[in-house]
């Protein structure tokens, strides 16, 4: 997570959490002249649309006020969905032992994209077994996580 987008999270997390939602992450991206701004919720009985669009609406309001993001941007509001990103500590250690897609800032072992299985994760590194070989990789170079939990019965882990 950039410095940025940890500032956004300070900033909206109190807004979000008092609407009864955890703040999952955020992302801040630029895929042209105009950046949007992405910000995952997440509920103990999930997230409906309707509940998109009310935190979209309370949201809209603090970032008009405080003004984080210069120029115009596209605000989305969503839930993170059953293969989430990840973003802090504590989300890596609730899907160890599942499969994470693991995307690099430098490369490690001459290749900045892994997917395997959590196995192990500290201050410093998470990691990774692919197939018969472990992947340790620094936490600081990490770009982007997702994690593709097991199904049983037709639900997810989380």
């Amino acid at each position: 997570m950039s410095g940025r987008e940890a500032n956004l999270m300070q900033l909206l997390q109190p807004t979000i959490e008092s609407m009864g939602f955890e703040l999952w992450g955020i992302e801040l991206v630029s895929p042209g002249k105009r950046p949007t701004l992405r910000i995952y919720i997440d509920a103990d009985d999930g997230v409906s649309i309707d509940h998109c669009a009310q935190v979209s609406h309370q949201v809209s309001g603090v970032l008009d006020v405080e003004n984080p993001i210069n120029g115009e941007y596209t605000l989305e509001v969503s839930s993170p969905g059953v293969d989430r990103l990840l973003f802090r500590p504590e989300h890596y250690a609730a899907y160890e032992g599942e499969v994470v897609d693991i995307r690099l800032r430098l490369p490690v072992a001459g290749r900045r994209r892994f997917k395997g299985f959590l196995v192990a994760m500290n201050d410093e590194s998470i990691t990774l077994q692919i197939d018969d070989d472990e992947f340790e990789l620094p936490r600081r170079s990490i770009d982007r996580a997702r994690a593709f939990p097991r199904l049983e019965l037709g639900q997810g882990k989380h």
